[in-house]
């Protein structure tokens, strides 16, 4: 039994794969000064976890915050007795068209794995995380760039922490683009204003690409699901895409 874990910026993802299949996904907050003792009070106290601590037999790991990695490695070797396998771009064969290729975070080079293994190029990737991001797979499955725009959440926080009179709002689509007070009117510019910077991107980069009627779009993350239906331009959600691409990479180091 293979235990992937993605850790982003906001939160780490635990997830179980059992004969090719995904048995179960459970996810903790990152945080730099949680333990090793710490991850395995989370990890073993998940009811379905419970029956299988035994049965892991490999541990690979996709991370965009370094300072985890000690207490993560000393979780996997103290309480799951293996030596987890953490995910660069050296170990992966693909291809990556940029100036600065080892600055591109793991993450982003999973999904571009997980577009190859399950889908089509060329294709773009949204990843709605701390950063929402925008990833390019060319054809032949070729890392070619994207963008960086900062994450709906925190630009909710920075909004409410820079001007005293605004609230911390809640994320959701509104009924009305109007808002008629501060809350509602809010809602409607972070939203809307949101699936602006979505659609705008997305169209400029198809165009650049010059794929317009040929690329995938997908979008992952937690918030993929709140903005699909009125982004036109996302043809799928796909919310396990790392995970999945997590499980092919351990696939193709163990041939």
């Amino acid at each position: 039994m293979l235990l992937a874990i993605d850790i982003g910026n906001t939160n780490t993802v635990f997830a179980l794969f059992k004969n090719d299949q995904m048995i179960g996904a459970w996810r903790c907050v990152t945080s730099v000064s949680k333990t090793a003792d710490e991850y395995a009070a989370f990890f073993f106290g998940l009811s379905n976890v419970h029956g299988h601590k035994d049965a892991i037999d490999d541990v690979i790991i996709s991370s965009v915050v370094p300072e985890t990695h000690i207490h993560v490695r000393q979780f996997c070797q103290n309480y799951l007795k293996n030596v987890p396998f953490f995910v660069t771009k050296d170990i992966l064969d693909i291809q990556v068209n940029l100036e600065r290729p080892d600055e591109i975070g793991a993450d982003r080079l999973v999904n571009t794995i997980a577009v190859i293994e399950h889908y089509q190029s060329p294709a773009i990737v949204i990843d709605f995380g701390t950063a929402t991001t925008f990833d390019v797979i060319g054809a032949g499955g070729i890392y070619k760039g994207g963008a960086i725009a900062p994450g709906i959440n925190l630009s909710v926080s920075a909004l409410a922490q820079a001007a005293s009179k605004l609230p911390k709002i809640s994320i959701k689509k509104p009924e009305k683009i109007i808002g008629t007070d501060t809350v509602s009117a809010m809602q409607s510019g972070i939203y809307w204003g949101y699936v602006g910077l979505i659609e705008g991107i997305l169209e400029r980069t198809i165009t650049e690409m010059g794929e317009s009627n040929k690329v995938l779009v997908l979008a992952t993350g937690g918030l993929a699901g709140t903005f699909k239906d009125d982004v036109r331009l996302i043809n799928k959600v796909d919310n396990d895409l790392t995970l999945k691409g997590l499980y092919a990479i351990f696939k193709t180091l163990k041939t």
